[in-house]
């Protein structure tokens, strides 16, 4: 593998190792998941912000452009809302796993997008991950609600990575990412406005919430949703997608270091985790060894 792609590779791995850590952050943090979004998009608009002053780089669009990175905003939104939501009303390991469907909903919209053929090992992939998932909630049927709310949020993943692969083709990825926090959050406050939300309660965060919050919106947002928009440049979404299944083993190997018995499941579970891993390091060995050939 050449020098640039394997280091393409290994900084994906690394985002998305962050990722798992953003499901820890979303069940320390003691607020709701709408508030918890709120904060998040907020301190990661002002810390992007920070980033193009010191950078001295223009934040000019046009208003079509605008439009695009508004829709794109609203659902990166919704996607982290429902996310946090299933971590919520079920827990880390429920939410993440679920969240590997993503890969098949990429498999079927990247064709559409980049207009190009069905790649059917991808979908072949992609219904591993199914079957990984059924072997898993088979016998977890009490997380239902955490389930339907994570792959809601799989969907708007994978529509949000595959629309950003083609954005990322002519503008810079900081510029998205910017502009796309920062609709998401305007689009957020507009909701919590009419919906009387906000409150002088709203407000009063405890100093534990509050070092979360900036750990998450700096590290886990500002950071790994501006190169995680960037490595698009270089890798499909849909390759993206799929090593995304890792944030649940990065993620439940962490939950169960800090949280312990709560985090515990069926040996089922485990099982279908077990799946979807070795699915992933099946997509990365076949595009490595097409790679190769072609070089």
């Amino acid at each position: 593998m050449p020098k640039s792609n394997l280091k393409n590779y290994l900084q994906l791995h690394f985002i998305v190792f962050i990722w798992g850590f953003t499901a820890i952050l979303g069940a320390l943090i003691s607020i709701e998941a709408i508030p918890l979004v709120w904060f998040r998009m907020l301190l990661a608009a002002i810390f992007l912000g920070i980033y193009f002053l010191i950078k001295q780089k223009s934040l000019k669009i046009d208003t079509k452009v605008g439009l695009k990175f508004l829709f794109g905003g609203i659902i990166i939104a919704v996607h982290w809302i429902t996310f946090f939501a299933s971590i919520k009303v079920s827990n880390v390991s429920v939410a993440l796993v679920t969240l590997s469907t993503g890969a098949l909903f990429a498999s079927l919209l990247e064709p559409i997008f980049f207009k190009r053929k069905l790649n059917y090992v991808e979908i072949l992939f992609g219904l591993i991950v199914v079957l990984g998932l059924y072997l898993i909630f088979k016998v977890e049927t009490s997380y239902w609600l955490g389930i339907v709310l994570a792959l809601i949020s799989a969907f708007l993943s994978a529509s949000f990575s595959v629309l950003n692969g083609l954005y990322v083709r002519r503008y810079d990825a900081a510029t998205i990412s910017f502009y796309q926090i920062f609709f998401g959050v305007v689009a957020v406050t507009i909701y919590l406005a009419f919906d009387g939300k906000f409150t002088l309660e709203f407000f009063q965060l405890t100093s534990s919430d509050w070092l979360y919050l900036v750990i998450l919106s700096s590290i886990c947002t500002a950071y790994a949703f501006t190169t995680s928009v960037d490595l698009l440049k270089y890798l499909s979404p849909y390759t993206v997608m799929l090593t995304i299944n890792l944030e649940p083993i990065y993620g439940i190997i962490l939950a169960l270091i800090i949280f312990g018995e709560k985090e515990m499941m069926g040996s089922m579970f485990y099982i279908g985790a077990l799946i979807i891993l070795l699915t992933v390091l099946a997509n990365g060995l076949i595009k490595y060894k097409k790679k190769s050939g072609e070089n």
